[in-house]
Parts: structure tokens; sequence; C-alpha cells
């Protein structure tokens, strides 16, 4: 999914004259795509709010400046216009981020074979307003790790779905986005009912609650034969996670290097109550330094190729937190050498623990799973800085879940326009790269995408004159040539 075009690329002179001379309707197969996404996710709704949640989606890629609900509205057009309706699309759940994410969930589902395989994670969204619901004071991640740094933040919960290619590589979309604020620490005169509702707002719960939505969701549509494969890291990897997971769903996470495994009993007592966990087993910790382990060499796809990673397995093991209805095996990776330049000394990463629901799963598809994770924080990377999520500035609680995740909805759209082109053979590629870019990516960019569509939403209206004319070798150009063709296009607040 997302690679460049099939067949032999036009020289960059060749496809600045046919985008001169402006472009088709045939010759927008990414405005297409999207617009066929964005029909079927309006049949839900009104006439009138589907045509103008299309308008949304399209000009939330689009944007040229902040992303705010005016940013989005001036890009429509509509800035000489009553906006009350466009606001209440969102504040009065006209624009829900569910409806949206429908089309996306289903042609991912339609269009691959095998389990689902997804990954969680959340995200902070930095806010300054003290009236913004669910804004808190939070660790800042970003800050130095010798010093607690704290920020005013909203908090969300993303699930991203793989779109897998070939040769084990995929990309993750988002199929879920849901506003998770950081409850308020109850005193010590609470009653058990505020003890009950902290304990369901804290992320974990949120994310054990996504996970049965979205099993909920593939059983009612035809998957419920399909297994689903959920990613996470060591903060949804607890008791409140494994014990609330659906059937027919197998959870991959990290896990302590001194967490406490037990090998299941050898035999039973023949009276009074049966024993769950037997003998205990090595820590992760323990299990990498064992010289009497052997490490297992898998080949899983990472940064572009395929690599060889060492791994360690323990199975069938069983865990406390977890409880007894989960038989579990451990993975140990062992540290990848690395070099920070080509003639650098050799340097290691730490290792990495992981514990799996499914004690008979390969472990070459575990790590492969584990690795895909890593994309739901370039979508992360992507919603922000490329779609300016977090930029619009609203208040209400309806306001804030839709708005954000109507734009984290269509840049889930996007990506999946982008992957129906590339099966189609359609090329939706057709800006010649910058100079400067000399590494041809394995796969599209989203600010690339984005520049695309652009040209596609405005290629047949803008026409300039001589703006393709190169200057040859003249390195002295006139002063005050500026291409407009560049300025729209290319634009970015992040190359």
């Amino acid at each position: 999914m997302g690679h460049r075009g099939q067949g032999q690329p036009d020289s960059a002179p060749d496809q600045r004259a046919r985008l001169a001379r402006g472009t088709k309707k045939n010759d927008a197969p990414l405005l297409n795509a999207l617009e066929s996404l964005c029909a079927k996710a309006g049949q839900s709704c009104d006439r009138r709010n589907a045509a103008r949640l299309t308008e949304h989606v399209l000009a939330q890629l689009a944007c040229l400046g902040t992303h705010t609900v005016t940013g989005v509205l001036s890009t429509c057009g509509h800035q000489f216009r009553d906006w009350s309706a466009d606001y209440r699309l969102y504040g009065r759940d006209r624009a829900v981020p569910e409806q949206l994410f429908e089309p996306v969930r289903q042609w991912l589902c339609d269009n691959q074979q095998g389990p689902v395989v997804v990954a969680m994670d959340d995200t902070c969204l930095r806010k300054t307003g003290r009236r913004v619901h669910g804004v808190k004071y939070m660790r800042d991640p970003l800050g130095p790790p010798f010093r607690v740094n704290f920020m005013r933040a909203q908090r969300f919960v993303q699930t991203s779905m793989a779109c897998k290619g070939h040769d084990g590589q995929a990309r993750m979309v988002p199929v879920d986005w849901v506003h998770a604020p950081v409850p308020a620490k109850p005193g010590p005169q609470a009653d058990g009912e505020e003890l009950k509702k902290h304990r369901a707002a804290r992320v974990s719960a949120v994310g054990a609650q996504r996970i049965g939505h979205l099993r909920g969701w593939l059983d009612s549509h035809g998957a419920r034969e399909r297994t689903l494969w959920t990613v996470v890291d060591g903060s949804y990897t607890n008791g409140t996670v494994l014990k609330s997971l659906p059937k027919n769903t197998t959870l991959v996470g990290r896990i302590r290097a001194d967490a406490k495994l037990y090998h299941l009993p050898v035999r039973q007592p023949d009276r009074g109550r049966r024993l769950v966990y037997g003998q205990q087993a090595p820590t992760p910790e323990q299990l990498r330094r064992d010289e009497t382990v052997p490490w297992q060499h898998v080949d899983v796809f990472f940064g572009g190729k395929t690599r060889e990673v060492r791994v360690k397995q323990l199975t069938p093991v069983r865990w406390r937190t977890a409880g007894q209805q989960h038989t579990l095996q451990v993975l140990v990776i062992a540290p990848t050498p690395y070099r920070l330049s080509k003639n650098g000394k050799l340097l290691y990463r730490q290792p990495a623990y992981l514990v799996c629901t499914d004690p008979e799963a390969e472990p070459a598809q575990i790590v492969q799973h584990y690795l895909w994770r890593w994309d739901i924080e370039v979508n992360h990377r992507d919603e922000k800085t490329i779609l300016g999520v977090g930029d619009a500035q609203v208040r209400t609680p309806k306001a804030v879940q839709n708005v954000a995740g109507c734009a984290v909805a269509a840049y889930a759209m996007l990506l999946v326009a982008a992957a129906r082109c590339h099966k189609e053979n359609l090329d939706y590629d057709k800006l010649p790269a910058p100079r400067w870019r000399r590494k041809t990516s394995h796969r599209t960019t989203t600010m690339n995408l984005v520049q695309n569509l652009r040209h596609e939403l405005w290629g047949r209206s803008i026409h300039f004159s001589g703006f393709d004319v190169t200057n040859g070798n003249n390195n002295k150009p006139k002063k005050g040539t500026f291409s407009p063709y560049s300025a729209l296009f290319y634009s970015a607040r992040y190359s």
C-alpha cells in the first residue's frame, strides 16, 4: 500500500508541461476515491449534512494554514457565509468520527486476508485554555530524562489497523479515536461509586473498552471467524486489559524484565482446589541471560527491508496479572547492533520483552506484528504536524471529540484512498519530487499525498503561463519570479 506509481515515470519537465495543460476529471483518482469513501460515510446522515461533511473532509486535508474550524471554512470558500451550521455539525453530533471510520474499516477488512492486526496507543494534544473540556496537567513526553516537565493537554486513545503489503510490510491506518480525559483523583472520603467511575476512566480501561468495541464491529460485519491481533505497549499490558479480552482476540504487549511467571502445574492434587500455577518460571531477564536456551533467528520486515532478529521463547507459562484464563508465551528480543554513522562504533539497543496470549503463535508472526506497531507513532506525528489535529479551538465535550476525531478520520480516508488507487493500478503520484529529495521512499509519504490531492482539487481551475519554463544553466534568475504553482501545491508546515 502507498507505493509509488507503476511504470516508467515521466521526466520532471514533461510532468510540469502536463500539469500546465490542466487536469481532467479522469486524472483525479485520489480525489475520486476520497469522494467515494465520503459518500459511503454520508449514507447514515442527512443529505445536507453529508455534503457539508464531504467538504470538511477535503478541506481538512487541503488546508494551507492552521487547521481550525475557520481555517477549514476558508479552504471551502465559506468565509463570507453563516458559519453556525458548520459548528453545529460537530457540537450536536451531526458528524461523528464513527461514521467516517466505518468505510475505512470495511475496505481494510474486505481487501485483506488472514487475521486483523491493530495497534493501540494514547496521545496528548497540547492546550492552554482552562475551560476546555478534558484539559489536565500531564507529564510532557518530550521533556528531558533528567527532569520531569508538565504540560496542559487532552488525552485521546487511537486504534490503527494494519494495511498489509508484500514482503511483510504494512502501513497503519487509524480506525478509531476516542477522547479519554484524565480522571481527577478521588479523595479519602470518596464512596464506592466515585472509585468505580475513576477506575473506568483510566487509560487502560478505555483501551479495554475500545478493543471490545472493535471486536464487536468485526463480529457484526462478517469477520467473526477472523482473529483480532491487538498490539500495545506496556501501559496496556495489565490485568485491566488482559482479563477483559473478548473471544478470538490475541494481545501482544511489552512486559517487565522482572515479571514473575509460572509454569503450568504438572499434576493436580487428589483432593482440594485445582492448581492453576505450577513451579515459578525464570523472569524474562533471566531467560535472556540463560545460555542453555538457544537463540532463534527469525526474518521480519522493518525499516524498508527484511532483517534477521534473534529471539528466545518461553511457552507455555502463566502470569498472575493476566489471570488463570490466559496461557501465555514470552519472547525476548536480543539487542540489535547499530551504528550512528558509517564509521562509528558499534552500539546496542535495549532488549525487548514481549508477552502473547496465544501460546502456539509463531515467534516470527509475533515479532512482525509488534514491529508494525511503530507506525502508529508515525500516525500521531502526521496528524499533529501535517493535518493540524488539535489546532481547533473548541471547548464542549462533543466538539472536542468530534472535531479532532473527524480530522483523524479524514487522514485515514486519505491513506485508504491511496491504497485503493495502488490496488487498481491508478497513478495518483503525479507531482515530480523536489530536486533535494534524492532518495526514493519505499512508500508515499503523507505530505506527498496531500500535495497530490491539492493538485487534483485545484489543478483544473488554476492555470499559469510560463511556470514550467526552466532557466537552463542560469544560476542567477531574475528576482521576484515566484511560482504560484509551487506555493499552492508544495506548501507544507513541515517538509
